[in-house]
């Protein structure tokens, strides 16, 4: 059956299907044996009455097409037995052991539905904090992505766009540029003329040049006094700071890519584009590329 094929429906949900469709077919068979009954006997007795058949059968003298009606009504009566009796595939403890593993669906999906808005709630509370604490910042996202939103491969850039290194350091030059640890060490050395502060778990890390935080509050602590901090990667980073930034300063190189690290995905509803720079590939460029620039609304 088509079903089993969908890995949406589980091993349950094909066998409560099965058993409603066999208990459907039952009952077909059950009512296409009472329809020939029917029509079987009304034959006999009209066949025994117009012929005037004498036949009879002992002990009680009845014709033998009484008999025959009598056996088919009696198999009529094993037959509703033993589909309504003896093979009941959606009885009362059935019933109560399907509300039971129903009961227990909802109430994980319950569970899972509180485990999401608790963590929607704790963002927010997180956000509202941050906004508080760097409410004269413009935090700002800045990245290159491809047009599926890839932007490495194997903790490494994966193009050479000599306009968008410009750009970037153009914009981030006399600013605080927060990244993550893997970041930081795909670079030959800490970038000059910008305040370096790296994210990371390890409580022991150091790092040249850079100062080194465990969180993005604290980071954006450190670069309080900076009113445009710069977030610039990686994936892990962006998709915590899209959260909290004010600005996106994102490069659309326009090809798809393969990679494993992701720009989070814009939502149009929260961003509006702002201004829109496209630039055509050349020997210092391999893609087409527009810098675009988005104000959170």
């Amino acid at each position: 059956m088509l079903f089993k094929s969908n890995p949406n429906i589980d091993e349950e949900q094909i066998k409560l299907v099965e058993n409603a469709q066999k208990r459907v077919r039952q009952k077909k068979r059950l009512f296409s044996h009472f329809s020939i009954m029917l029509f079987g006997i009304a034959t006999l007795l009209i066949t025994n009455i117009l012929f005037e058949i004498k036949n009879e059968i002992k002990p009680f003298n009845l014709p033998w097409s009484y008999w025959i009606s009598v056996f088919w009504f009696l198999t009529l009566i094993a037959h509703v037995y033993k589909v309504y009796i003896t093979n009941r595939f959606m009885g009362k403890d059935w019933e109560k052991e399907e509300v039971k593993k129903l009961v227990l669906k909802q109430e994980l999906e319950i569970s899972k539905i509180k485990i999401e808005l608790e963590k929607e709630a704790r963002i927010k509370a997180e956000s509202q904090l941050f906004n508080q604490n760097n409410s004269k910042n413009l935090i700002t996202l800045i990245a290159a992505a491809s047009e599926n939103n890839v932007i490495g491969k194997d903790n490494k850039l994966i193009w050479y766009l000599s306009d968008d290194l410009k750009h970037f350091k153009n914009q981030t030059k006399g600013h605080s540029v927060i990244m993550g640890r893997k970041t930081f060490e795909s670079m030959p050395k800490a970038l000059p003329n910008r305040t370096n502060i790296i994210i990371t778990r390890k409580t022991d890390y150091m790092a040249k040049d850079a100062i080194v935080v465990n969180s993005l509050n604290q980071a954006l602590e450190k670069a309080a006094d900076d009113n445009q901090p710069f977030i610039i990667g990686g994936g892990e980073i962006y998709n915590l700071a899209i959260k909290i930034a004010n600005r996106i300063e994102l490069t659309r190189v326009h090809t798809e890519i393969e990679g494993d690290t992701y720009f989070p995905v814009i939502d149009h509803t929260l961003w509006e584009e702002v201004s829109r720079d496209k630039r055509l590939k050349d020997e210092k460029h391999d893609y087409d590329f527009t810098f675009i620039r988005y104000n959170k609304k």
